[in-house]
């Protein structure tokens, strides 16, 4: 299992265009300037988070403007915005187990409430983070290269 580079570009998004909000016009081609990627990909982010209710869009003037503040968006947000896991659940598990198998019929009983242990595990980690983090960590890392 591997989450896709959709959530970290997503994350790269939210950093430049706080980084670069009052500098420059944040378009979909210069965000795709910074991630090295077409723009095509960032528009389908930006509609991704548009449609979480984390961003407004204003066509064509590349206005993107957060919905809450920086402190109120977390990892996670991002994250479910960006990978909506099906069902709820992390962890896609195979169709039907052979239930004439002693492990197949007892698989989910063995595997089920540790997966969904770790998925719970892992989300609340995420929710500990937020843009605000991006924002402190950016503005560090520009200073020592100052």
């Amino acid at each position: 299992m591997q989450i896709s580079s959709r959530f970290t570009v997503a994350l790269h998004i939210f950093a430049c265009v706080d980084t670069f909000k009052d500098q420059y016009k944040v378009t979909s081609d210069f965000l795709a300037s910074s991630i090295n990627t077409n723009p095509v990909i960032i528009r389908k982010i930006l509609t991704q988070l548009k449609n979480a209710g984390l961003i407004n869009v204003a066509r064509g003037t590349g206005g993107i403007e957060l919905t809450r503040d920086l402190s109120e968006i977390t990892f996670f947000d991002v994250y479910e915005a960006i990978e909506p896991v099906e069902d709820g659940d992390l962890f896609r598990f195979h169709e039907a187990p052979n239930p004439d198998c002693p492990v197949g019929r007892n698989i989910h009983a063995l595997l089920d409430d540790k997966l969904k242990a770790i998925q719970n595990a892992m989300e609340a980690e995420m929710k500990k983070y937020t843009l605000l983090d991006l924002r402190t960590g950016m503005k560090e890392l520009l200073a020592k290269e100052a």
